[in-house]
């Protein structure tokens, strides 16, 4: 990879990380639609707490996105970018033009999405146990006596 293309992507990454940091500065958290929630619905609390959530998950993803630019920035000084991480080839031209903070080569990232999968699955693919309903007993109910006394 020649100089100029690599000083035309360095000032795309510092343009984009400079971005992100000022939309990180101007957030806002939304606030309350309401003074109390006394008389509120429990739809327009649950309302604020998604608005609340989403703006939490946004500004997570943009940290998330500026780290990935410190790293490649950080390559660039240490003469590394524009080799895969994991496995040290060459990553072509056209994807560090289309993802400039990109590591990895195609492959190395597909594979590093695929270790990302939620854990709910691991509960959801899990057969349940015979004995479920035992421990559960255990602990009692309100016809049990410990709970009437």
């Amino acid at each position: 990879m020649n100089q100029q293309v690599k000083e035309k992507l360095k000032k795309q990454l510092e343009q984009e990380l400079q971005e992100i940091v000022q939309q990180l500065e101007e957030s806002e958290r939304p606030e309350a639609t309401e003074l109390s929630n006394y008389d509120n619905h429990p739809a327009d609390n649950a309302s604020d707490l998604t608005d609340q959530l989403t703006e939490m998950a946004i500004d997570e993803h943009r940290g998330d996105d500026a780290e990935e630019i410190k790293r490649a920035l950080q390559a660039m000084q240490d003469g590394t970018y524009g080799k895969c991480s994991v496995c040290g080839e060459d990553i072509p031209l056209g994807r560090l033009e289309a993802m400039p903070k990109a590591l990895t080569c195609v492959e190395h990232a597909e594979q590093k999405e695929e270790d990302l999968r939620p854990v709910e699955e691991e509960v959801i693919s899990a057969s349940p146990k015979s004995d479920d309903f035992e421990e559960v007993e255990a602990f009692g109910s309100s016809d049990t006596l410990s709970d009437k006394s």
